[in-house]
């Protein structure tokens, strides 16, 4: 047996910086060290630069190329925070799980966690997303330093790449039991009368020529919730790119079956009275209009100002021009909800 032949994977992966940055064409160090020992070549990553190179080809008794693209040095991700809209798209596409935030709230990075991969910085839909010199690499004076420090976060990235791995097939099967129970429940036909059981005939038979039966409340309940959940889902996906066409549709039509349901719903108490009083699922919708055309117009004022900081007149005119359909959008909104309130 020749002596690459008892090399592993986990001895190549173990050469690696652990950037996870897919630089290498592969989604992550593992993958890649996979690759090498199936044959490929061991030149193709640049964060690791030409010291990774040689050891890999002492490794596996290959020849040193040179790298196919140039040497990276150390870097991390910094998120200015003034301009972060909360999007949470630079959250999903970090393979390490160093960016701190939530939905419509400010981002930031986690220094010390960051591997400099620069996967965060694509999806940002507003630009506020800068790769610097990482302040561990710089702090580190000494050669030894140096080492010492890729080493620790070589180690931390693959720990925290796997656990985010493990996190996220996770999920995914436990999103699979669910769907696959859904699918079970709704497959799964009524149980039958019993036979055996008694019936009672003094009981009178309820005429089919009368109004139908209502749905339980039970099932109204989920209907709504889950109508409220897509409501909410496109509103952030609005927020993020308020020019999306099929997204303001989708938001339309849901917002309308929302409307629908609970008009269905208080159907019964408006023929009883009140009929001075606008419904309270219109007003619902109007507030979630109102709000919508703020998240809008507060959007609006952050490209304006990222245009005003690092765009040319026209990304300005551009965005003023935005912020005056926001505007007009959200005065039509309060004017609207004014109306209802009032009548």
């Amino acid at each position: 047996m020749s002596a690459s032949a008892s090399i592993t994977v986990t001895d190549i992966d173990r050469l690696l910086p652990q950037t996870q940055c897919g630089k290498c064409g592969h989604p992550g160090c593992r993958p890649y060290a996979e690759a090498i020992a199936a044959g490929e070549a061991i030149n193709r990553c640049p964060p690791g630069g030409d010291e990774t190179v040689t050891e890999l080809a002492t490794l596996l008794n290959r020849p040193a190329l040179p790298l196919e693209t140039d040497a990276e040095f150390p870097k991390a991700a910094v998120i200015r925070e003034a301009e972060c809209i909360g999007c949470t798209k630079c959250i999903k596409a970090c393979p390490v799980d160093a960016i701190l935030g939530a939905a419509k709230q400010m981002h930031t990075v986690i220094e010390a966690e960051c591997t400099g991969c620069e996967l965060c910085v694509a999806p940002c839909p507003v630009d506020c997303i800068d790769i610097v010199p990482h302040p561990g690499w710089q702090a580190a004076r000494e050669e030894r330093e140096q080492q010492d420090w890729l080493a620790r976060r070589a180690e931390q990235g693959r720990r925290r790449f796997e656990n985010r791995n493990a996190r996220l097939e996770r999920q995914r099967q436990e999103k699979e039991a669910r769907r696959r129970a859904r699918m079970q429940a709704r497959q799964t036909p009524a149980k039958p009368l019993d036979q055996t059981e008694p019936v009672d005939r003094a009981e009178p038979v309820t005429s089919t020529s009368g109004p139908s039966t209502p749905a339980p409340a039970g099932n109204t309940r989920a209907r709504k919730a889950a109508l409220s959940a897509t409501v909410r889902r496109l509103e952030k996906r609005l927020a993020a790119a308020p020019d999306d066409v099929d997204t303001q549709a989708a938001l339309k039509h849901a917002r309308q079956q929302l409307a629908d349901l609970q008009t269905q719903v208080e159907a019964p108490a408006a023929s009883a009275g009140a009929h001075d009083a606008a419904p309270s699922s219109t007003l619902n919708s109007l507030r979630i209009a109102r709000s919508a055309a703020k998240q809008r117009l507060a959007l609006a004022n952050r490209q304006l100002a990222h245009a005003r900081r690092q765009g040319g007149p026209e990304d300005i005119e551009a965005a003023q021009a935005l912020i005056q359909r926001a505007e007009k959008t959200l005065q039509d909104a309060c004017q609207a909800l004014d109306n209802a309130e009032r009548h």
